[in-house]
């Protein structure tokens, strides 16, 4: 995705993009034909949510611009076994204050990554995350989460990115789960499109999301996924 995020670029030639590579490596996209308890399943292979849409939008025809953000949601099950990840790309040039926002969720990311360490609990890894971003004046979206992950796409536990140290469930070695910070620019109350789909902020103000799919051990987590390739695509 790192190589088409571009201006003049619409969301559904991203999506197209996305299923040819993931079916051509012998995996599925499970993200399409997720259902959905409020209407018909998830029609594509990975969500695309650009500016205020915070998490789970459909790629369509929308075009990207200069200055916009979106976030790449993707899942896929290969051998069995599930993995999901999710990166904010800038498209084009984009404002200070809001590559300050994508810049503080990734580290958000990573500071909930130390906490997920076997004998801690959960509460660990959510009250990293929204200390983090608090602090740096961000919402911390309360109503979606991050999740265990293994055969199915979402198992429990669920990950919330908030919360108090030493609460939850005890984390165990071996344990599989995808943290995902989903952080907003202005207020934390978010509302759901029309489409069904798309949860956006009310304030209109940007967000950012990223999610990385890690195994707990009992030193340092091992983070599955990667953004390295990504970043190594990412023309400044």
């Amino acid at each position: 995705m790192a190589k088409h995020i571009k201006p003049g670029v619409t969301t559904l030639t991203l999506d197209k993009i996305a299923d040819e590579f993931i079916r051509d490596h012998g995996a599925v996209p499970t993200f399409k034909g997720f259902p959905n308890p409020y209407g018909g399943p998830f029609p594509a292979s990975i969500c695309t949510s650009v500016n205020d849409v915070v998490v789970h939008g459909v790629p369509g025809e929308e075009v990207l611009k200069d200055g916009d953000i979106i976030s790449v949601d993707c899942g896929t099950l290969l051998n069995g076994f599930n993995g999901d990840s999710c990166y904010t790309f800038c498209v084009g040039e984009v404002s200070e204050e809001v590559k300050t926002l994508l810049r503080i969720t990734k580290e958000s990311l990573y500071k909930g990554i130390e906490q997920a360490v076997a004998g801690r609990h959960l509460g660990d890894i959510s009250y990293a995350v929204q200390s983090y971003c608090e602090r740096a004046g961000y919402g911390v979206v309360r109503e979606l989460t991050g999740h265990g992950i293994g055969r199915e796409m979402h198992e429990d536990p669920q990950v919330p990115n908030y919360g108090r140290r030493g609460n939850g469930v005890m984390l165990k070695a071996n344990m599989c789960i995808a943290i995902e910070p989903m952080i907003t620019m202005g207020k934390r109350d978010i509302y759901l499109k029309p489409d069904r789909w798309s949860v956006c902020t009310c304030d209109g103000k940007p967000a950012a999301h990223f999610e990385h799919t890690i195994a707990i051990r009992r030193g340092e987590a091992e983070i599955l996924s990667t953004f390295e390739e990504i970043e190594n695509n990412i023309k400044e």
